[in-house]
């Protein structure tokens, strides 16, 4: 990173601290949307980051964004997700989109006027996106679209769907009739329901259903319908490092919790952390993180690069979200009884961590993606 980008790392690190530590835990236990750290993240050029110019003047390098994630994440999971998505759809547009489509969205974007989110998850369907059961016919200067998805991030607070769906159902290989289209709310299309989480609260997790929703043709991302699956394999990629980046953070959030506790808290007439058992913890949890980050930097340099990316976001995505889980169960460890208690933090980041690991493709998929790629790369001659 640059010294510009550095600064912003340490404004976004240094507003954590000032504005969601005090908060974040009253907000998280009563699972209260935090409009308030929204809107400074809206005037702080947050949801601009990951676009541009000349759409916006405070665009960043991967590495930069994953850094800025770390810092969300570290402070409030729940804030990193309110912008990762936003990111992907912001990645399909800059890449993909039509020039009309990226002047009409972006700008209002890069200042989060509209929010954005993908919608790639149906009922049934989980990792296997080529299972798609929401079709969008065409009729005449229109799709008709009708179906439902699950699992769908910000979906009352977003003004923008980037909607994975097939418009074409007898195409062979099926990959081929899928498509995107960027589809705003209206009749016909409905939020059902908010999802019950185990953790991820304040930020909405939705179901959506279409009925006959109708959008104009030119909501097609792109050109040419059947590019859909091929355009969100990428988008993915800088989706899975996000993740990976919120991972970071709540594996750093366990760790300095831990590391504190175990100076504050003795046995025997001594500090815990003395104990070599304790000890132990402590020097795999800061190694472990130490490797994922350098991990996840690795996987957003290649990103920038141009080249393909999904091996290293796989990588990224795999090894850190196993890697927070790991951190977060030992900073219950070292806390005790006190890191069952909702009286610390501890038991938050436990009940975050798992999200990072079936997130974005469950980390059996990763494991699939870089296998393939690590073949494809390396084929017998």
């Amino acid at each position: 990173m640059n010294a510009d980008e550095t600064a912003i790392v340490d404004a976004v690190r240094d507003w954590v601290d000032r504005e969601v530590e005090p908060v974040v835990r009253s907000l998280e236990h009563a699972n209260t949307y935090p409009e308030a750290l929204i809107e400074q993240m809206k005037q702080m050029g947050i949801f601009g980051l990951a676009i541009p110019e000349p759409w916006n003047d405070a665009g960043v390098s991967t590495p930069c964004y994953a850094a800025v994630t770390e810092e969300l994440a570290r402070g409030w999971m729940s804030l990193a997700g309110a912008m990762g998505g936003h990111s992907v759809v912001a990645k399909l547009l800059l890449r993909y989109g039509t020039q009309a489509q990226k002047d009409h969205y972006l700008p209002k974007m890069a200042t989060g006027e509209i929010r954005a989110t993908m919608a790639l998850t149906e009922p049934g369907g989980g990792s296997d996106l080529q299972a798609l059961r929401t079709v969008a016919r065409k009729d005449g200067e229109h799709y008709v679209i009708n179906g439902s998805k699950t699992w769908i991030t910000n979906a009352r607070r977003s003004q923008l769907v980037a909607l994975l769906c097939l418009t074409d159902r007898d195409a062979e290989p099926k990959h081929r009739g899928i498509s995107i289209l960027l589809v705003e709310k209206g009749p016909g299309f409905e939020v059902s329901r908010d999802l019950p989480k185990l953790g991820y609260k304040g930020v909405e997790s939705c179901e959506l259903s279409f009925s006959d929703f109708r959008v104009p043709g030119a909501a097609l991302l792109g050109t040419a319908e059947g590019e859909g699956f091929r355009q969100m394999m990428r988008g993915l990629e800088i989706g899975r490092i996000q993740v990976a980046s919120r991972a970071l953070g709540v594996g750093a959030a366990a760790l300095a919790r831990a590391v504190r506790y175990s100076q504050e808290r003795e046995s025997f007439g001594q500090p815990i952390w003395k104990h070599q058992s304790i000890g132990n913890y402590l020097a795999d949890m800061a190694t472990g993180l130490t490797a994922a980050r350098q991990l996840v930097q690795y996987a957003a340099r290649r990103y920038d690069s141009g080249e393909r990316a999904d091996m290293e976001a796989g990588m990224a995505k795999l090894f850190a979200s196993e890697t927070a889980m790991k951190i977060a169960l030992d900073a219950v460890r070292i806390h005790g009884g006190y890191g069952y208690s909702t009286e610390f933090d501890v038991e938050r980041y436990f009940r975050d961590a798992p999200l990072m690991i079936v997130g974005e493709g469950t980390n059996e998929i990763q494991r699939t993606v870089i296998a393939r790629q690590l073949v494809k790369r390396n084929p017998v001659r």
